[in-house]
């Protein structure tokens, strides 16, 4: 018998919660690789010790790693060989808003343990309007929805014609399969009417390697979805109508070349499946959550994290996306990336706010503030870089 963590919540939860069938589709077990993660539940409903960040950074902590530039293992101290004391922003450029962690999947490499139980923690209309003042005061050219599954949250249109409106570029985070539920079915058509670049994870173009991570059948309703943007406008080379795929290593291994994997991924995707996008964004699965519980069965947490540390590339320290990025979560707190946002690394405003939030929001003290590091960031600066937008060195 399977252990819990193994367990695959069906992708359509979501529409039957939509089509009013509030009941769960019986369990269905993954398959079997020998690499790479598999599909299970959010690490919230089974109760694991890894829900916790204090118990994760525990976990970052424990190996004794002895190379790098510091040979410390210290991201911070790392960053100091190479001139960086002081680890501030550049010019705020992307307001990312994490609208909630509801999602129709439960994908076994997801760092926000996502999936259809987190049903508690998604943004309301308040804290969208206060994203929307704060958008304004940061003077921020591009809105970067994220999950979960953005459009999920009940205030995803109204978030997103209010940025049009504006004048931004929105970029929504799409994982594909949500945009073949009963709700949101018209989304392709509706992100073209709007000029909305859609980028969408895909962990690889061959079905075995997608299924390993995301769960049986979520290769074929992948497919289909981006054969539903594609008649949409998307992925024929009109940058109003961007569309990009994100891919993410199955195993304990490093993203290839981006520009090199860009080219193999067209080129098998349109030759097997008649389908087209516009990019590709190679990123490295970083060490927390639902990977490092991973990594953790595989006795592999150690291994890893000196991959990434020997990985170290000072030349990717200047893009790393916390240099240009605000994060926003679901109840409206600040930080300096999606991923200090998981582990609850509040931003390190000025010495009166402890978890400042979009009320506190200043562009000044943004710009001065110190950002925050841990063991996690090592998968921002390892290889080429990794970050939303991809490899920072191209």
């Amino acid at each position: 018998m399977r252990d819990e963590a193994s367990k695959f919540i069906p992708l359509d939860v979501v529409e039957k919660l939509g089509s009013g069938d509030g009941s769960a589709s019986e369990d269905r077990s993954p398959p079997v690789l020998d690499e790479g993660p598999r599909a299970t539940t959010s690490m919230q409903y089974r109760r694991a010790p890894l829900t916790s960040p204090a118990r994760q950074f525990e976990v970052l902590e424990e190996p004794d790693i002895s190379v790098g530039p510091s040979g410390t293992g210290n991201f911070r101290m790392d960053l100091a060989e190479h001139g960086w004391e002081a680890f501030t922003p550049a010019e705020l450029e992307i307001f990312q808003i994490n609208l909630g962690k509801l999602c129709n999947m439960t994908c076994r490499h997801c760092h926000v343990d996502s999936g259809p139980d987190r049903t508690e923690e998604n943004m309301d209309r308040q804290t969208v309007e206060l994203c929307l003042e704060a958008i304004e005061r940061s003077g921020a050219h591009t809105v970067d929805l994220t999950g979960g599954a953005p459009e999920l949250n009940p205030n995803f249109e109204y978030l997103v014609d209010a940025c049009v409106e504006k004048g931004l570029h929105v970029i929504d985070r799409c994982n594909l399969t949500v945009l073949l539920t009963g709700p949101h079915k018209h989304l392709p058509e509706w992100f073209a009417e709007r000029g909305v670049e859609v980028v969408c994870s895909l962990p690889h173009y061959r079905k075995l390697g997608t299924d390993a991570q995301r769960g049986k059948g979520t290769y074929d309703k992948s497919i289909k979805a981006i054969r539903r943007l594609n008649e949409a406008g998307y992925g024929q080379g009109d940058p109003q109508r961007k569309l990009t795929l994100v891919t993410n290593p199955v195993g304990a291994f490093l993203a290839g070349n981006q520009a090199s994997l860009e080219q193999e991924w067209k080129d098998a995707l349109k030759r097997n499946h008649g389908v087209t996008f516009d990019a590709l964004l190679a990123l490295n699965n970083m060490p927390m959550s639902r990977y490092l519980e991973w990594l953790m069965e595989k006795g592999q947490v150690e291994a890893y994290l000196e991959r990434l540390v020997n990985a170290f590339n000072p030349g990717t320290i200047a893009g790393v996306m916390c240099r240009n990025t605000l994060s926003v979560s679901w109840d409206g707190y600040l930080y300096d990336c999606d991923f200090n946002q998981q582990l609850e690394m509040h931003m390190a405003w000025d010495g009166e706010v402890e978890r400042p939030h979009l009320r506190d929001f200043d562009l000044a003290t943004w710009k001065q503030h110190e950002i925050r590091t841990h063991r996690h960031c090592y998968g921002c600066t390892a290889g080429a870089g990794s970050g939303c937008g991809g490899a920072i060195e191209k």
